[in-house]
């Protein structure tokens, strides 16, 4: 409360000013006997007084209005970030890197969601994709993230966090319209839930999402090759979900999730953005890094773009760090001694 009344005063004074430059215009023209004349001299001056005045309301009018445009941009942006939070360099042994660039110049979160987060039951990673993009998708974005971010740590399947992301948009559905003709009716979201194991171990569950790409030594390929689930909203979930066994995420590993919109990118002749071709090239360069897969795939695709996707675009990189860790039975003092190492990744698993 005392925040708000110290505002009044500031926008009293702000627009007490121009306020003051017209009453002394207008008194100007008519009290002074020189604004009264009709003779060339005094014409020059009063148009003069006018125009000085017309030109400080405008530009005083303009610097407001940029003032408010910065605070609402700063509002949104905090908001924004505390929606589609920035991820750790690094989570329980996995080099994590990740960014998003909106269709919507207005706003810095569109349509595509990520996040990451380690638990007991091992590190989960979602990526989706609303219906749409831009200012629009965001709060079908909350939905989903919120109840994500819950879920990993209470659900110990991996089925039932999915439930539980179904139940939370359905909810949010039904809560910006109840009308079922409502284009709101028809919103749905392609998601790939993730789950990496302390061995490494990677299970799937994708609704209607693409594939990943595994990053293992100079090899890229799909992740997996079996068909999706629907998307999330269209379709009930079968009552049982079984995570597909994907393999493991080897030491040196990076995983590559990524939105349609990456792929759906073209340029000015129409061409589609080829991911597995950039990928191809990328791992041609070692060692490489979550962040330099990721500032070398914007790169190419603004570069692709020109700087104007038509869809919001969204990567998550995730790469196996973990060191091996030994037991010395016959250690210092006749205890158990753990050391760290950089293995060779056949040893590892």
């Amino acid at each position: 409360m005392f925040r708000i009344k110290g505002r009044v005063p500031r926008k009293v004074i702000g627009w007490g000013l121009p306020t003051a430059w017209g009453a002394m215009a207008i008194t100007y023209k008519l009290t002074c006997p020189l604004a009264q004349q009709d003779s060339l001299g005094a014409r020059v001056v009063t148009s003069a007084v006018f125009f000085a005045v017309g030109t400080g309301l405008i530009v005083h009018v303009r610097q407001a209005l940029l003032r408010e445009l910065r605070q609402v941009r700063e509002v949104a942006g905090a908001a924004q970030n505390a929606l589609l939070r920035p991820l750790p360099a690094s989570i329980d042994g996995l080099d994590v890197a990740a960014a998003q660039l909106s269709a919507d110049r207005s706003a810095r979160v569109g349509g595509d969601l990520y996040e990451v987060i380690a638990t007991e039951h091992g590190v989960r990673a979602v990526m989706g994709d609303v219906r749409g993009h831009g200012i629009t998708a965001i709060g079908t974005v909350a939905a989903v993230l919120g109840s994500f971010r819950e879920a990993v740590h209470d659900e110990p399947e991996l089925g039932r966090v999915l439930h539980r992301l179904d139940r939370a948009l359905a909810r949010h559905v039904r809560e910006r319209c109840r009308d079922p003709d409502s284009p709101a009716s028809e919103e749905f979201v392609t998601l790939l839930l993730l789950e990496i194991g302390q061995e490494g171990e990677i299970t799937v569950l994708n609704c209607g999402h693409p594939w990943p790409y595994l990053l293992s030594g100079t090899a890229v390929e799909p992740l997996a090759r079996a068909d999706p689930l629907p998307p999330l909203g269209p379709f009930p979930l079968p009552p049982e979900l079984t995570p597909l066994p994907c393999g493991s995420l080897m030491s040196g590993d990076s995983l590559v999730l990524y939105t349609d919109g990456v792929e759906d990118a073209r340029d000015a002749r129409g061409r589609f953005f080829s991911l597995r071709a950039a990928l191809t090239g990328i791992v041609r360069n070692q060692p490489i890094t979550p962040q330099t897969i990721l500032r070398t795939l914007f790169t190419a695709l603004i570069r692709h773009t020109r700087g104007r996707p038509s869809d919001d675009l969204a990567l998550l990189v995730l790469r196996n760090d973990r060191a091996k860790v030994q037991y010395d039975p016959l250690g210092a003092r006749g205890t158990a001694r753990a050391t760290t190492h950089n293995p060779q990744p056949t040893n590892y698993f």
